[in-house]
């Protein structure tokens, strides 16, 4: 997903070699089976310093591990917290519609914000769930309509 984020939340678009590395690295990393470990220890070696293992949530581990498969096939990735606060306009961003129509979203409560001055604030968590109400529901008509063109013989 391409999108405007808060300057706050770094994105990191890789390069044809970061692809690269990314997909030998998630193929080596996604070998090693997490089960329903806590925890898993992973060892550091920077150049000329000596090994440091270190403990690290397996769920961080596996975020990760998503991480590395995005970035291998060339997407940009920007870790955003649920809890992170969007403008209107980049909300409208991350949903693809143009800022007048998130505008008219937020007045008509279909998406809830707070009101900061003058300006909308819209949680990450709050525009995913509405995403997936809208996914599902599109989903839904899109199924009704396969339905009925299949009973009147359309051919799909």
């Amino acid at each position: 997903m391409i999108a405007m984020i808060p300057e706050k939340f770094e994105t990191v678009a890789p390069s044809e070699a970061d692809a690269l590395l990314a997909r030998e690295s998630s193929r080596r990393l996604a070998a090693h089976k997490l089960g329903r470990r806590s925890s898993v220890r992973i060892q550091l070696i920077d150049d000329g310093e000596k090994a440091e293992a270190v403990a690290v949530p397996a769920s961080a581990l596996r975020l990760f591990l998503h991480l590395l498969a995005e970035m291998s096939q060339g997407n940009a990735v920007t870790l955003i917290p649920t809890h992170a606060e969007l403008t209107s306009q980049q909300a409208a961003d991350l949903l693809n519609v143009s800022r007048p129509y998130m505008v008219k979203l937020l007045d008509e409560g279909r998406l809830p914000c707070r009101t900061v001055g003058k300006y909308r604030r819209v949680r990450f968590d709050d525009l995913m769930a509405f995403k997936r109400k809208d996914d599902d529901a599109r989903a839904k008509i899109l199924d009704q309509l396969t339905a009925e063109a299949q009973e009147l013989g359309m051919g799909y």
